[in-house]
């Protein structure tokens, strides 16, 4: 390997890369545009708030999609530790999401409605990001990428999101490879279609808990996971008591009912098996 100081030219076994030497922080991070991106439509103090808080959530789960493809990646590939530390971070970034809404709660209900009309319909419901996380995950409600029909490369980015395994199937495929008797109508299911709990899933869980010893690095999975629905589910019921605090139950924008939408989301079960078995042991 050997390294040109003068062009930035680094050679790695017959292939360079090239970089810009004078390339400085702001550059390298493209402060400009993303420092640039905040720009209130209204006077309002408050509204730099708010915008900074959603762009913030916005960075953040473009980096848990980041983690997550990978870990599924290594979870496809049977090996699992890679993904343990990528897990690890994901619940790391719902600690600093789950922060994000303790600050805009500094912002009162009297502060939100001076600018709250000039938002029209735009509302985080519309948020491409998250609705392709909740099918990752398995939220696999196809009616909720309607929304998104009038750009679509977003709505492919979702039908593909939502036609494809979840972070659950492919776990389940891993229990599945181990010789875990699983259902096959679970391991061929429809995949856009919402999970449905099953008996030999749950009966794979009960053995891996009763016997963590011979199934330690399936049961260390199994509690990441429960550890990201858990960090997952505290996020969404921070920001249903945001709401609470700001608007009370006005209905949302864009469209949306407001709480009784954030409160539906709470009641789902990602990994419904990895609950269920621990009212058996």
């Amino acid at each position: 390997m050997a390294q040109d100081k003068n062009t930035g030219k680094l050679d790695l076994s017959g292939e360079s890369i090239h970089w810009d030497m004078d390339m400085d922080y702001a550059q390298y991070l493209k402060l400009d545009d993303v420092l640039g991106a905040q720009k209130p439509i209204s006077s309002e103090h408050d509204e730099m708030l708010f915008i900074i808080i959603h762009h913030v959530m916005e960075l953040w789960m473009k980096l848990v999609h980041h983690e997550l493809d990978a870990a599924v990646k290594h979870i496809s590939e049977d090996e699992l530790k890679p993904s343990f530390k990528m897990f690890s971070r994901v619940a790391r970034i719902h600690t600093q999401m789950i922060g994000a809404w303790d600050v805009l709660t500094t912002m009162t209900p009297a502060d939100y409605l001076k600018f709250r009309d000039s938002l029209g319909r735009s509302s985080g419901f519309q948020s491409v990001q998250f609705r392709l996380l909740e099918y990752k995950i398995g939220n696999k409600v196809p009616e909720l990428a309607k929304v998104h029909e009038g750009k679509p490369d977003n709505y492919r980015r979702l039908q593909d999101a939502l036609k494809a395994p979840s972070l659950y199937d492919v776990v389940i495929a891993l229990l599945a490879r181990r010789g875990f008797a699983i259902d096959q109508a679970v391991l061929n299911r429809a995949y856009d279609a919402p999970y449905v709990e099953n008996d030999s899933v749950r009966a794979a869980w009960h053995v891996v808990y009763s016997d963590t010893e011979n199934h330690w690095d399936l049961y260390e999975l199994a509690e990441k996971l429960m550890d990201f629905e858990h960090n997952f589910q505290m996020w969404r019921y921070h920001h249903l008591k945001t709401v609470e605090r700001i608007i009370g139950n006005k209905m949302g924008t864009g469209g949306s009912s407001g709480l009784p939408y954030l409160a539906q989301g709470l009641s789902a079960k990602l990994f419904p098996e990895l609950m269920t078995v621990r009212t058996e042991l």
